[in-house]
């Protein structure tokens, strides 16, 4: 009890210490002017590009309005291993999905957290860190089906202009940079890692640089991480821009709605702050970038979407388009754990203990800059990709830690995990050594939707993924456990000791242990959000009826709207999200200014 007290102790002394030392002073615009320019809805991963490129002209004045409030407000931000405790706070919108039929019966209400940032700088400040651009057939496959523009050779550069990869070996390469604001770096390992490295050469997977010439193999992590702290898009693009005259930035300020004048022009937003409900005029164009749940929302209650839905509100029809349709997120299952005979991974007493808190307050170096612990991925192809194409579909999360082995049980919570089914498959782990690779599906078919519950833009909207309902992302998902249980017949494993969970789900009893159908049955119990929500606005063709915006962003039928995140993918790409949403957003700022700030480059 006394060790625990004191680990608690010295990891509340890192935060304290960077809370005191490394903070900077805010530049918050207090006051909103009655027009701008420009102005940019949500701070997160591709708003906070947008309002920065946009306020390089210094003849463009710009307003960014956030709904949250300073990420610095919570200590806990800046520091890579706490990622999980973002979760749940002020900085986090709280939504969570409808029941799912054909999923997620393992969780509490059989409901999905899905944690969203609402502080500058987005769920930049609540992911793990991880920088994955996706696949080059991803951006190809765009562009073939009407995105023009945004092949993977076309978006390559907006990608690099954002880029200061502090890997020298990496850096050499045409695929990456070092002179973007966007920082970077690899990752802090336990000994684990090398371990699991060498068992997926074992297995004749490939060792890669994730975001060069290919996706399929095994990847030690690049995350978004400088001098140990989060690099957030708030710190890398909007706080440096926060000194321009010409740039406002405003936070607790919750947009409402998109206002339009009789021939369907922009003319401005509607917006509460400090418990008023103000309007301000916009010269040019709205750029909308809350997300993929905040973005269909805010142009549904403007009376954007489809007509049946928006006539069952009342709310006039200014264009009548599928917004809030083609939902699809990333899933993955926890279902690979391994326990270990030596002590090489990472358990709590170790990243809590006084040594490890003075690495990091002194040199900025050490477990506490690991980001959740995540050390590696790696994507594959599974059967259901036709043999001459090269997309992967199967990506899977190496973790140096067992999820059971942290005594708060901090991902039970978070993961909304039913109480009974954590303690069959996790319970009784506390401080044991292991790791963990939950594998899972990076092109799911299944297509959901965003609903609006009523006219009330405080209420969260109706969030259902359809989790599971194509038969083909089941399929994909055993293969993908297939991949992560294989790692126990490598000899890389044996060697340590490595032995993989015997524990069976009590729910899937019913089937032998890791045949087909108790992992399908599984997978059905616990499943789990990998954080990447897309499609809510879809690009596409301008006569293409699936779509919500064109191929420069802007909204279709109305003028003077654009919207830049996430929620613009055709289909969402193979891979994290965060570093497309930021090249999207670097793309989108040249579309509005009509230039082009970048050269080719050739993949």
């Amino acid at each position: 009890m006394a060790q625990r007290f004191l680990s608690v102790v010295a990891v509340l002394l890192a935060v304290v210490y960077y809370w005191m030392f490394r903070q900077v002073p805010s530049k918050i615009t207090e006051h909103l002017g009655k027009e701008y320019d420009y102005i940019v809805v949500g701070s997160g991963s591709a708003g906070s590009v947008v309002a920065n490129r946009l306020s390089e002209d210094r003849n463009n004045k710009v307003l960014l309005l956030e709904a949250g409030g300073e990420e610095n407000a919570n200590p806990f931000t800046d520091i890579p291993l706490l990622a999980p405790f973002m979760q749940l706070t002020k900085e986090d919108w709280h939504y969570v999905t409808e029941p799912q039929k054909h999923a997620c019966k393992g969780l509490k209400n059989q409901r999905s957290f899905w944690p969203r940032g609402k502080a500058l700088g987005g769920s930049s400040n609540l992911n793990y860190m991880a920088y994955v651009r996706g696949s080059c057939h991803d951006y190809d496959e765009w562009a073939a089906n009407g995105c023009d523009g945004w092949s993977y050779d076309e978006v390559l550069p907006y990608f690099l202009k954002s880029e200061d990869n502090r890997n020298t070996e990496y850096a050499k390469t045409k695929y990456h940079n070092t002179t973007g604001p966007l920082t970077v770096s690899n990752t802090v390992s336990a000994p684990v890692k090398a371990h699991i490295m060498k068992a997926a050469e074992e297995l004749g997977y490939r060792i890669i640089d994730v975001n060069a010439e290919t996706q399929l193999g095994y990847s030690e992590l690049q995350s978004v991480v400088r001098n140990g702290v989060r690099w957030s898009t708030a710190k890398a693009f909007l706080r440096p821009a926060m000194g321009r005259e010409n740039l406002h930035v405003v936070i607790n300020a919750h947009v409402t709605k998109v206002l339009f004048n009789s021939k369907k022009e922009t003319i401005g937003v509607e917006l509460v702050k400090d418990g008023t409900l103000q309007t301000v005029k916009v010269a040019k164009e709205v750029v909308v970038s809350a997300g993929a749940i905040g973005s269909p929302q805010l142009l549904l209650l403007s009376g954007i979407g489809p007509k049946k839905q928006l006539e069952k509100f009342n709310i006039p029809v200014i264009a009548d388009l599928p917004v809030g349709e083609n939902l699809q997120d990333h899933l993955m299952t926890d279902i690979a754990v391994y326990s270990l005979q030596e002590p090489i991974s990472v358990t709590p007493s170790k990243v809590t203990s006084l040594a490890v808190t003075l690495q990091y307050n002194i040199f900025g170096s050490g477990y506490l800059t690991s980001t959740g612990l995540l050390e590696g991925i790696s994507f594959h192809r599974s059967s259901i990709i036709k043999p001459e194409l090269m997309y992967p579909d199967i990506q899977l999360h190496y973790f140096e830690t067992l999820l059971g082995a942290d005594p708060a049980e901090l991902l039970h919570e978070r993961m909304n995990f039913d109480d009974d089914v954590y303690k069959a498959i996790h319970g009784d782990m506390i401080e044991q050594e292991g790791f963990s690779i939950f594998p899972g599906i990076v092109r799911p078919k299944s297509r959901g939707t965003i609903r609006l519950r009523s006219t009330n833009p405080f209420e969260h909207p109706e969030i259902d993924p359809h989790y599971l309902e194509h038969p083909d992302d089941v399929k994909t998902f055993i293969e993908a456990v297939r991949i992560g249980i294989g790692f126990a017949n490598s000899e890389a494993m044996k060697k340590i000791g490595a032995k993989l969970t015997d524990r069976a789900l009590p729910q899937c009893s019913q089937h032998q242990l890791w045949t087909d159908e108790y992992i399908e049955c599984y997978v059905r119990h616990i499943t789990l959000t990998i954080y990447h929500p897309a499609g809510t606005c879809k690009m596409g063709a301008s006569g293409d009826p699936t779509s919500v915006v064109d191929s420069k962003l802007r909204v279709k039928g109305v003028r003077g709207l654009r919207v830049a995140d996430a929620s613009i993918m055709h289909n969402v790409v193979a891979g994290n999200t965060n570093a497309p949403s930021i090249m999207i957003g670097e793309k989108a700022a040249d579309l509005i200014r009509g230039i082009k700030t970048v050269k080719p480059v050739k993949s």
